[in-house]
């Protein structure tokens, strides 16, 4: 009896211990959810768009969009910065980059490492590294961070807050933020020692809470992967809050959200803005 006693302890401590090491190893796969195929040319998804090569500092070569105001449009000689969540490629911003090209402002798409046909694997030094490669070509093209808005959607909010801290933009357009990736891993996982073990952790509202940088930040009321409350935290976290902008009936996927609302949040913000 002792015996079979101590084989039933041994199991039951091995099952939960096999379960925490498998979701360490395969934890980015829980996080990261590329679309690797192919995306069309920027001209063919965005009035004179062209395709831009993003080279990072570890030496990854990223495809990306970059396009001009529309030529309706009165240029307003500020760029856009749109960097994606976690899902699918820079075909699915299309849209929204139109939109905000229809207001005025020169967008780049960027897409991540491991997306879109981008080489390399996804990590939170990874991405940042990406979005400082973004940060690099709009400077080639003419806008330097001063010039430049960073809009960040889902975890596109991790990239752009902590490229808020090393490159300060005009201003910062968060769209369904968390405050931290852990935060969200602990709602989704409360189960699971997600604070112990989780390797990328996008500090956000602590960045926030940093920079003096006005910020406007966009969620859902019913968001069901980023908690609509985590972003409310990121709002009240900014020093220079100057919009917090709630969609009602609206969760973190729907086409609302990648719309004009959007868009239009990004031009209020822009209007604020007071340049010499």
């Amino acid at each position: 009896m002792t015996r079979r006693r101590a084989l039933i302890a041994g199991f039951l401590l091995a099952v939960p211990l096999l379960v925490l090491t498998l979701v360490w190893a395969l934890q980015r796969s829980l996080i990261y959810f590329p679309d690797r195929s192919e995306v069309p040319s920027a001209s063919q998804m965005l009035p004179d768009g062209q395709d831009l090569t993003l080279t990072t500092n570890d030496g990854l070569d990223l495809a990306a969009w970059f396009a001009p105001p529309s030529a309706e449009a009165a240029d307003r000689n500020m760029a856009v910065l749109m960097a994606p969540g976690n899902g699918g490629n820079r075909e699915g911003r299309a849209g929204l980059a139109r939109a905000l090209q229809d207001r005025g402002f020169s967008v780049l798409v960027l897409d991540y490492r491991g997306y879109g046909g981008n080489p390399g694997r996804p990590d939170e030094e990874g991405l940042v590294q990406d979005g400082l490669a973004a940060s690099d070509a709009l400077k080639e093209q003419g806008f330097p961070p001063e010039r430049t808005i960073y809009l960040g959607e889902s975890l596109g909010g991790g990239v752009v807050a902590d490229l808020m801290k090393q490159r300060p933009p005009a201003a910062v357009v968060f769209r369904s933020p968390f405050t931290s990736l852990a935060d969200v891993g602990s709602h989704h996982y409360p189960w699971l020692p997600v604070r112990t073990f989780l390797q990328d952790q996008f500090p956000v509202a602590a960045y926030v809470s940093a920079s003096e940088v006005p910020v406007t930040v966009i969620r859902a009321r019913e968001d069901s992967v980023v908690p609509s409350e985590l972003s409310a935290e990121v709002a009240a976290a900014s020093p220079n809050l100057f919009e917090e902008l709630i969609i009602d009936d609206a969760d973190h996927n729907s086409p609302i959200m990648f719309g004009f609302q959007v868009a239009e949040a990004v031009v209020r913000i822009s209007d604020s803005l007071i340049f010499p």
